[in-house]
């Protein structure tokens, strides 16, 4: 039976009272205006983008090897998961395209990055809207149908290749062209068929990019997210937004990570806090990983206690430390979804390794992979707001390295060219 998160584990939690009006104005200028009036240099910029990308990308590779994985699987084939590792897995339209790609390589949370990238690079947009970026889907899935209609020879991989790579946005091309032609039927009924009909974090998967649009305006950023947001249903639009509003305000750097945090309870352009009966359940998620971080940190390790058995990948933690990691999990286990790509489960997950860390990038990467569940998503978001906040010269030289040569030399994504691209465009140097 699913279990009914928002009616069981938190009831009930009055929020009549929890509405706060944004410290942060709304802004309706043009991106590059936006850019133009946030107090950030061109260098500083681009250090946060290229950490978003990066950061993002690192999550994405950290869980690619056991996405959808338990955490008893992946103790026993790889231990605890605390680096980049080989991906011995069958590709697919959503995951890696390519059969066992050397540590670094990267899935669809990463390729929505450079899709978000090249549609406001291409298409000229300083005015992002729903429209144009339904188009722009469809374009490209337009484009990989007509290179598998020109695929040649006997061999069938390049056939697979092309295919998997028209799968990928098919889902998406059946919501985004009933929308751009103004059919509100039948946009209704191809959005509540979209991956079988199943609330899904879809908008999660691109919206942190999406705040490059909105540098240090978390409230704009919701917006921009919010309009974008075409393939969410119900409150998983909100929780679309408030990530993307998140990494934008991750780029001020005059932000504490409390108060980018508290993204979560002032930025609300909506109204979800009104909602009649329901009130905003993103914020419900918020305060249940709060929870968890505050009942873990209460936690002693008292005289005469019992202590369990620390399994052998996981011998290097302390003892407390082992025994506030594993009572994290279990409450987040008590939020589990039927599916595990489920908006409040990604963005509850999300936030608690975030908080529960403090900020730091390498510790929630690997409380989210080793977590399990759909976690090089999870950690593509987490990696994302993260990698804004420290910029990428704060990043781990390791696997930051390793995500942009693998990338690049196996996927084609240059994630240094990205950034370069994006930033003349926000930013462009005065001649």
């Amino acid at each position: 039976m699913k279990k009914l998160l928002i009616y069981t584990l938190f009831l009930p939690i009055i929020i009549s009272n929890c509405q706060e009006k944004s410290t942060i104005p709304a802004n309706e200028s043009s991106i590059m205006e936006q850019a133009n009036k946030v107090d950030i240099s061109r260098e500083q910029y681009h250090d946060k983008v290229l950490g978003l990308l990066i950061g993002s990308a690192i999550g994405d590779a950290m869980g690619a090897p056991t996405e959808m994985w338990g955490r008893g699987d992946i103790q026993l084939d790889y231990g605890f998961v605390d680096g980049l590792d080989s991906m011995i897995r069958t590709p697919s339209a959503e995951g890696t395209w390519k059969y066992n790609l050397p540590a670094g390589g990267t899935t669809d949370d990463t390729r929505w990055k450079k899709l978000i990238v090249e549609y406001f690079i291409q298409s000229g947009a300083d005015h992002p809207d729903p429209f144009s970026f339904a188009r722009y889907i469809i374009d490209c899935y337009t484009q990989q149908i007509e290179a598998l209609k020109n695929t040649t020879g006997f061999d069938p991989e390049p056939y697979e290749q092309n295919l998997m790579k028209m799968a990928w946005l098919q889902e998406w091309a059946l919501v985004a062209k009933p929308f751009v032609e103004n059919d509100l039927h039948a946009y209704a009924r191809s959005l509540n068929k979209f991956y079988g009909g199943e609330m899904t974090c879809a908008g999660m998967l691109y919206s942190p990019m999406l705040a490059a649009a909105t540098p240090g305006d978390p409230e704009a950023a919701y917006k921009l997210a919010y309009e974008l947001g075409i393939f969410d249903i119900g409150y998983a639009r909100d929780m679309t937004a408030l990530i993307c509003a998140m990494t934008a305000a991750a780029f001020n750097e005059d932000l504490t990570p409390q108060a980018i945090i508290n993204v979560n309870r002032y930025i609300d352009p909506e109204g979800y806090f009104k909602s009649r009966l329901v009130g905003r359940s993103a914020y419900r998620f918020y305060q249940y990983a709060r929870k968890i971080k505050s009942e873990t940190d209460t936690m002693t390790v008292d005289q005469g206690m019992k202590i369990p058995v620390i399994p052998r990948s996981m011998q290097h933690l302390e003892t407390l430390e082992y025994l506030r990691l594993s009572r994290a999990y279990e409450m987040l286990d008590q939020a589990n979804q039927d599916v595990a790509f489920h908006p409040g489960e990604i963005f509850l997950i999300t936030l608690t390794a975030i908080i529960f860390c403090d900020f730091n990038f390498e510790k929630t990467m690997a409380f989210i992979v080793n977590y399990g569940r759909d976690n090089d998503t999870v950690a593509a978001i987490a990696g994302a707001i993260l990698g804004a906040y420290h910029g990428a010269d704060k990043l781990p030289e390791k696997p930051s390295t390793q995500v942009l040569q693998v990338n690049k030399q196996e996927l084609g994504i240059d994630l240094v060219e990205l950034a370069d691209q994006l930033t003349d465009m926000m930013m462009p140097t005065e001649e």
